[in-house]
């Protein structure tokens, strides 16, 4: 079951976020070659019939121009339209191309994809929210496991290590970031006052003597609530603090508190879904929210190769006046693309090296 699940949460995030790129651009008038999920062979095309007005203003069906289209490999997708290349294709009518229509329009085109992706994880997280319940002061301490110096339940944790926590994933992206086994924590007591504490975990090991994670001493909890206004509340609050995660990941990657070692390709994926399924469905769905944002957020960067890069040109384009040349703009995204493929083949290494 772990590659059916790999490949349909794989499949939705893409879809979902080629879909964006794809409504958008029909909506602007943009002609669209090809909407295929999956990268490589074509497996499966077809196109559709649509409704169109003739010149007497009768309605008939005709074929879609569009091939929609399922590719062997199921580690991406794309939207191919009219524009998108060097070379003007004479056959398409020039009101049809993407660079005949408007600025906006063709911004909006370029991002819809990562919007698309944002609001699905929204919905997913409202949704969790509204079946699991939700729990409020998430960085609030409820149980206490060893002895850690004034320790007590109750404490909320405001620093680790002089990085400001205000929520359960920067505190997980703090801890996971120590070098070392042994941090202070500024915590406030319910009182109000604060200390620093001290911090010793400690080492968790498989039968093999493994190293799979550490014991820090205590457990994170807060209030419980279960009904529509916590679960929209949570939906949002969700969303964005894994899209502060996401930021602090890319500046610790910069920084070097994070190594590229630490980060998971495809196979990585295939490995984590094998494991959240084994735990429910809505792990299942949280882990699916989760992707979706990782890829909304990732394509949001202003790179090459990237949504974000091309929106950086655009942006570009508006505040000089006239468009960035075709083909520097096509060259250097060419060249983000190939750098891609070379860090993705890294980090599918590294995936490979952790299965062994």
């Amino acid at each position: 079951m772990t590659i059916i699940y790999f490949i349909l949460i794989l499949g939705i995030v893409v879809f979902i976020h080629e879909l964006g790129h794809f409504l958008f651009a029909k909506r602007a008038g943009i002609y669209v070659y090809e909407f295929s999920i999956g990268m490589g062979p074509r497996l499966f095309k077809w196109n559709r019939m649509k409704k169109v007005k003739d010149k007497k203003g009768k309605i008939k069906k005709v074929v879609d121009e569009t091939d929609y289209c399922i590719r062997l490999f199921p580690i991406g997708g794309y939207v191919q339209m009219a524009g998108e290349e060097i070379e003007v294709d004479e056959k398409i009518p020039e009101e049809m191309r993407m660079q005949s229509k408007t600025w906006l329009q063709r911004f909006l085109t370029v991002i819809a994809g990562i919007t698309f992706n944002f609001l699905l994880a929204i919905f997913l997280f409202f949704t969790i929210g509204l079946f699991s319940g939700v729990t409020t002061n998430s960085v609030q301490i409820k149980k206490i496991d060893n002895n850690n110096g004034i320790l007590q339940v109750g404490d909320k944790i405001i620093k680790v290590d002089g990085h400001k926590v205000n929520n359960y994933d920067k505190l997980v992206l703090e801890l996971q970031v120590q070098k070392d086994n042994k941090f202070d924590m500024l915590v406030e007591h319910t009182d109000g006052t604060t200390d620093t504490v001290t911090v010793k975990a400690k080492e968790v090991k498989d039968d093999d003597g493994e190293l799979i994670g550490y014991d820090y001493g205590f457990e994170i909890g807060g209030d419980y609530e279960k009904n529509f206004l916590a679960a929209v509340k949570y939906g949002f609050l969700k969303f964005f603090s894994t899209i502060e995660q996401m930021f602090f990941i890319i500046i610790y990657l910069v920084t070097g508190r994070l190594s590229l070692n630490m980060l998971s390709g495809p196979v990585g994926i295939y490995k984590v879904v094998g494991t959240v399924a084994s735990n429910g469905l809505l792990n299942l769905v949280s882990l699916l929210a989760l992707i979706s944002v990782n890829v909304g957020f990732i394509n949001l960067l202003p790179l090459p190769a990237f949504d974000g890069g091309r929106a950086l040109f655009l942006i570009i384009e508006k505040i000089k006046g006239s468009p960035v040349n075709p083909k520097i703009e096509n060259t250097i995204h060419s060249i983000g693309f190939i750098l891609l493929m070379i860090l993705m083949v890294y980090i599918t290494y590294n995936d490979i090296l952790r299965l062994f």
